[in-house]
């Protein structure tokens, strides 16, 4: 393309973008980079990386994408952010990071606050050479997820929980290590019924020499490590050991740990292949959800699988499809200066491909990764170097496994499509439901994923610790993150009505204030636009608020919206039906209409159960830690200077509770560890 034509597309451009932008655009380098766009909402769009920044990026307002993804996303973009780097890898590590933090809508994003569980052994090695505390000479082995910290050894991580309590349970079989507190194990005077089952050797009662505890502590991190041929081999020459010193008790009890160790291995199925540490990536696409099974193998063992579902996957597989990927910047060094900038990609990854890569890439940012990885689909190399810098530890690919690899990776492939399987039934099932009510209820059939339900409950006991929650609905599932408890003071305890009055008007007054700061917003607007009207933060008002209650409570509802100003048929009571029997409630309008009765096999009415009861649930949970944090007392030891969630912990285990710790002398609370002298007194003062 000529300099007339590309000037001719710029002003085109130029049209929808600010010449600043466009000059700012004119103004990168050509390095590498990460670059940030943002809509004008200052919502953040995209997180891209580039060998040559100003290549890139000048390819998107470069060229006309038409009615695509790409060009709806670029229409959008008012603002950019660029941050240059110094390679490809510190690319594409920036990249992933900002999209796991940022959440930006037009890439693959995995979602996943759940942090792994390990299995922990406490102490250091050699403690029982150095008169540690017996805490420390006799390690206990534990469950254990959060921070690692040094003075520890951590195992795993594994899949899940169960994985980390059966692998505790192979243990205790085998070698027979403790796992009581440290608070229980200073104060036992007799051995405990695990000891009588032959799951531990009694070290809180010196049942057991230091150094034999110390050599099954060493030898079940050999096992966890997979070195199982040279554990046993060990455990053979200290029994033949025994044997030629004529000491055939000890000579017993190691073959019977040899026995043991046996059957674990058969029973396991632990291999004794050379893979120690593997993680085992399928991924399938369908529908246009995804799925990406990760199996685990630590020292040898498969600990069992977890699935991911990434978001956004059609619109980000289209933005990287149509903007040729990374594989775009070599077509373009490929090309002439002149026409560099707008040359076509000259590959066209699978979306399996780009959703495995998207997860790698942001899993491994807070997680170890294992020198291999076996995976359903060929991952960028670029990716891998990365994945090496950032560990210290050389990471290698493989996706054509032979002989046991193969067998795990046919594994996790199964796996992945029936849990994508799943994952697409339900979500059809909820999208049945989410539509039966809008049937039912009159609403707009468009754009089903953004109705929006709020539901609202009151729990407390007797008056006591009074809660009111709100759940919220959309996208045919509920957002756990947008849920709210309210804590309801200044009524008289008992009195529903006036907390459900509390409760609304405390959530919607701000939706009207700030309506009224903007000079009113259109809520017979579609969603987006009223977003687009909306300043960045604020709540909009839900198409519909279900109020669990009936008559009473929706006049209550009606009260305040009326007092408000709002819609009065957005709210809807859930009435219990004759008998309070589930499948027989009867929905309530607060704008005069008669009740509706849906049917107790009615899909609409099992959305409309499903949500008030997580309104219960919530309402319920909240309820209860709120009494029992007044009846115990629990929140006067958070309030003192000094004591800390571990500091709180230790008290409460050694003292049996609140009660306990006010109860002690400051002579007593200066023995628990990390309590000094005087923050004893302090604690004694302020229980006091």
């Amino acid at each position: 393309m000529g300099q007339a034509a590309r000037g001719a597309t710029i002003r085109t451009m130029s049209d929808v973008h600010s010449e600043e932008l466009l000059a700012q655009v004119a103004a990168l380098p050509a390095l590498p980079g990460v670059y940030r766009y943002f809509d004008a909402q200052d919502a953040l769009l995209y997180v891209g990386k580039a060998l040559n920044l100003k290549r890139r990026v000048s390819s998107y307002f470069q060229k006309n994408h038409g009615g695509t993804r790409i060009g709806h996303m670029v229409s959008k973009i008012v603002r950019m952010e660029t941050t240059v780097v110094r390679s490809e890898a510190e690319a594409l590590l920036l990249e992933n990071n900002l999209i796991k933090t940022l959440n930006p809508k037009f890439n693959i994003l995995f979602r996943d606050d759940k942090s792994y569980p390990y299995l922990k052994i406490t102490g250091t090695p050699g403690a029982h050479t150095r008169g540690d505390a017996p805490g420390q000479v006799f390690p206990r082995m534990a469950y254990y997820r959060g921070a690692v910290d040094k003075k520890h050894r951590y195992f795993g991580p594994y899949p899940s929980a169960w994985a980390v309590k059966e692998t505790i349970q192979l243990l205790q079989k085998v070698f027979r290590l403790r796992t009581c507190e440290d608070t229980v194990f200073a104060n036992r005077t007799r051995p405990c019924l695990l000891y009588q089952i032959k799951r531990c050797t009694g070290p809180c009662v010196d049942l057991i020499s230091p150094e034999a505890y110390a050599a099954d502590v060493s030898h079940a991190e050999a096992l966890l490590r997979g070195e199982t041929q040279e554990l046993l081999q060990a455990l053979e020459a200290r029994m033949m050991a025994h044997s030629d010193k004529l000491e055939f008790e000890q000579a017993a009890e190691v073959r019977n740990q040899i026995q043991a160790l046996s059957r674990v291995l058969h029973q396991q199925s632990i291999e004794t292949v050379d893979d120690k540490d593997v993680d085992i990536l399928a991924v399938r696409v369908q529908g246009g959800r995804a799925c990406v099974n990760l199996a685990m193998v630590r020292g040898g063992r498969h600990l069992g699988d977890r699935p991911y579902f990434p978001v956004h996957v059609e619109d980000a597989a289209a933005v990287y499809a149509e903007e040729g990927g990374e594989g775009s910047d070599a077509a373009e060094g490929m090309a002439g200066a002149e026409d560099a900038a707008i040359a076509p990609a000259q590959t066209t990854r699978p979306v399996e491909a780009l959703v495995l890569e998207a997860f790698i890439a942001q899993h491994y940012i807070g997680v170890p990764v294992p020198p291999l990885l076996v995976t359903s689909v060929p991952v960028d190399k670029a990716l891998l170097d990365a994945l090496t810098e950032q560990s210290g530890l050389r990471v290698n690919a493989i996706h054509q496994p032979r002989e046991q690899r193969r067998a795990w990776l046919d594994m996790a492939q199964k796996n992945a499509d029936l849990q994508l399987a799943r994952l697409l039934a339900e979500e059809g099932s909820q999208q049945a439901r989410t539509r039966a009510l809008a049937e039912a209820l009159d609403l707009p059939p468009e754009d089903l994923d953004q109705l929006t339900i709020e539901c609202f409950d009151i729990s407390h006991t007797a008056g006591e610790s009074t809660q009111a929650s709100c759940v919220v609905f959309h996208h045919h599932k509920m957002q756990s993150s947008e849920y709210r408890r309210y804590k309801i003071e200044g009524i008289t305890g008992g009195d529903d009505y006036a907390a459900m009055r509390q409760v609304l008007t405390r959530r919607y007054s701000k939706v009207v204030e700030a309506q009224r700061e903007e000079g009113g917003i259109d809520y017979a607007k579609s969603p987006e636009a009223q977003a687009a009207a909306r300043p960045k933060g604020q709540a909009r008002l839900p198409d519909l608020v279900l109020i669990d209650g009936g008559k009473g409570q929706v006049g209550v509802a009606r009260e305040v919206f009326t007092a408000l100003g709002l819609d009065l048929t957005r709210i809807v009571g859930v009435e219990k039906g004759e008998g309070r029997k589930v499948g027989l409630e009867e929905l309530v309008f607060a704008d005069g209409r008669e009740k509706v009765y849906l049917g107790k096999d009615s899909a609409a009415l099992m959305l409309v159960a499903q949500i008030r009861d997580e309104a219960h649930r919530f309402a319920i949970t909240g309820m209860r830690a709120a009494r029992a944090k007044v009846r115990v007392g629990g929140g006067q030891l958070e309030e003192i200077a000094g004591v800390g969630p571990k500091k709180r912990a230790r008290l409460l285990q050694r003292f049996g509770g609140v009660r306990g710790v006010a109860s002690a002398s400051v002579e007593d609370l200066a023995t628990v560890d990390g309590i000094s002298r005087e923050l004893a007194e302090e604690i004694y003062r302020a229980l006091r």
